[in-house]
């Protein structure tokens, strides 16, 4: 069963983490990219790269990176093939799963990938303004927060 109390102390973690909203937000957006991404099994060690390569929050990067769960995986897969299919403008072939490796879907490799990309694309950007939206209502429930994200705006604070 789903421990709803744990997910949600692990969301107060990340809202309260003591960086700019843009900060914090842009690494959940790289995360939720790259989860959308067909490189099974690569997700958490490429966000963790991500992270360290671009100096994006790491801890928002791998949480954005397990967005996409094994639950919606498959569904985000055929429609990542699907997409990419029709903008190739390849004739539609069945997706024939006979499991997730790499050599499966090899014949697929191009559409899933285009596909991939657009889908993931769209959902990081959403998921940043999402995010930051986020981030910035958590805060101004607590003034103190609500005090240093203000000043983190107005001063413009350069993400780190």
């Amino acid at each position: 069963m789903i421990d709803t109390e744990k997910i949600r102390q692990k969301f107060r973690k990340i809202l309260s983490l003591d960086a700019h909203p843009g900060h914090i937000s842009l690494g959940f957006a790289v995360g939720v990219f790259i989860s959308f991404t067909p490189f099974f099994g690569l997700h958490t060690p490429m966000a963790i790269a991500f992270a360290f390569l671009f100096r994006l929050n790491k801890l928002t990067c791998i949480t954005g990176a397990w967005i996409n769960t094994p639950l919606t995986v498959v569904p985000v897969l055929v429609a990542s093939y699907n997409l990419g299919r029709f903008l190739l403008g390849k004739p539609h072939k069945e997706l024939i799963f006979k499991g997730l490796e790499w050599q499966q879907l090899q014949p697929y490799a191009k559409s899933i990938l285009l596909g991939s990309s657009i889908i993931g694309f769209v959902a990081a950007v959403a998921s940043y303004f999402i995010c930051y939206r986020l981030v910035v209502a958590f805060r101004r429930k607590d003034p103190a927060l609500a005090e240093i994200t203000r000043e983190m705006e107005e001063v413009g604070e350069e993400l780190e």
